[in-house]
């Protein structure tokens, strides 16, 4: 659907109905115009018979009515009525006011009949003027209730429009944001690439790939610079070796005390050099155990807020949350929940189900998927630091999700544990309860 047609047709409905509107008022105008000829005619009959009038006999009256209208008789002077010059009606026609008041308050003609020059009576002409200012705003409000109507039902239409290929799709980006500022850069952006937005949700998809992509450069080149450290800590580690095997060796020896104590000296700069050196390999290695963990009380409820906000893009069912108190981090847990639901649709791809229990003093959370699993081999190393598995080729990662996820969770008194299923894999949170 094209926004200018869209638009277009709103102002052409809206235009139709203006014109009708200014038609029908310009009917009723014309409706309303008074008939001089037959008013006049009327008259000038009254005049010629009215002393026949004044002594009730209409008939001549009637007939030079007739004779100038192309109703009947009876149909042309049912519009008449007339009223002597002392108030009384001589006669009224169906169709007409009964006194100059109704004729007035009905919008009527009223004319003056004069008989040798001497006013005699009056002759009233009925219009219907009201009947036909009515039947005009019948039209009126019909055609406003048309043109209206069809205006709002296309600009709902325009609204569905909007909605549909502007506020979803908007809708679908924040989402989409969110898992990518959580870190979550495998999950492609799929949206028709033929709407409204298409071109600039591509852009996003590609930002995101680029994003993966240097995410990817980024844990390589840090995983050289550690893999290089650990290198030169070996190389190092061995001549250092030898200087202090060679210089207790000396000092085994007799020597001077002058020599003596430059050996000592000797071993031990090579002793804090060897304990320099190993304590930068640890480091590179234990530094991502430095992330603070601070477990409060929380609401069991909070779990299921965590599994909706982690599962953009995923099919996962959430069962009943037993109402407790956990004991947690809620930042914490939000990575681990994270984790796990990355790595199912990751590897698996299929639909997720998240079931709860209590089990003695923990909460049992076991999220559930229905891929092939972890070959049996891997099992006993998935929660090694930098590991992964035999199954991760294709598939972007640096191998510390679950290291990171069951540090975490003993950390808040917890564990993780995974294992497979008859038809899947499995991950259970144990959750400390308070």
């Amino acid at each position: 659907m094209n926004i200018g047609k869209m638009l277009r047709g709103i102002g052409v409905v809206l235009l139709a109905g203006l014109l009708l509107s200014l038609f029908i008022l310009r009917n009723q105008g014309e409706g309303g115009v008074v008939d001089m000829v037959a008013v006049n005619t009327a008259v000038k009959a009254a005049e010629a018979h009215w002393k026949e009038i004044a002594g009730g006999d209409l008939n001549r009256w009637k007939a030079a009515v007739a004779a100038s209208s192309a109703n009947s008789e009876s149909g042309a002077a049912a519009r008449l009525t007339l009223i002597a010059g002392d108030g009384r009606t001589l006669y009224a026609g169906e169709d007409a006011a009964a006194s100059i008041h109704d004729a007035l308050r009905n919008g009527d003609t009223v004319a003056d009949i004069t008989v040798s020059g001497v006013p005699a009576g009056k002759l009233i002409m009925a219009n219907h003027t009201a009947e036909k200012v009515k039947a005009a705003r019948r039209e009126l409000y019909a055609a406003l209730a048309v043109s209206w109507t069809a205006c709002a039902a296309l600009c709902a239409a325009y609204l569905l429009y909007l909605h549909r290929s502007v506020i979803r799709p908007f809708n679908k980006l924040q989402s989409f944001a969110q898992q990518v500022a959580r870190g979550n850069l495998d999950l492609p952006l799929t949206m028709d690439r033929n709407r409204l937005f298409g071109a600039f949700t591509e852009s996003f998809d590609l930002m995101r790939e680029e994003l993966a992509s240097a995410r990817e450069s980024e844990y390589r080149a840090n995983l050289s610079k550690k893999e290089l450290v650990a290198s030169l800590s070996h190389d190092i580690k061995t001549p250092v070796a030898s200087i202090k095997a060679v210089t207790e060796l000396m000092l085994l020896s007799p020597a001077e005390d002058r020599m003596r104590k430059r050996l000592e000296a000797v071993l031990s700069k090579a002793e804090q050099i060897d304990g320099l050196v190993t304590n930068l390999f640890h480091a590179t290695l234990e530094e991502l155990e430095q992330l603070r963990v601070v477990p409060t009380e929380e609401y069991s409820g909070v779990l299921g807020g965590m599994l909706r906000n982690a599962c953009y893009g995923y099919d996962i069912r959430i069962g009943a949350i037993p109402e407790c108190m956990l004991r947690m981090d809620v930042l914490r847990m939000q990575q681990v929940v994270d984790n796990l639901l990355a790595n199912a649709g990751k590897y698996a791809g299929t639909p997720v189900e998240a079931a709860f229990a209590a089990s003695g003093n923990y909460l049992v959370m076991r999220i559930k998927d229905e891929g092939e699993g972890a070959p049996e081999s891997d099992l006993p190393l998935l929660f090694n630091k930098f590991y992964r598995g035999s199954n991760s080729a294709g598939h972007s990662g640096s191998g510390l999700g679950l290291y990171l996820s069951r540090s975490f969770m003993r950390r808040m008194e917890g564990d993780l544990v995974c294992y497979n299923t008859r038809d899947g894999f499995a991950a259970e949170l144990r959750l400390k309860l308070v």
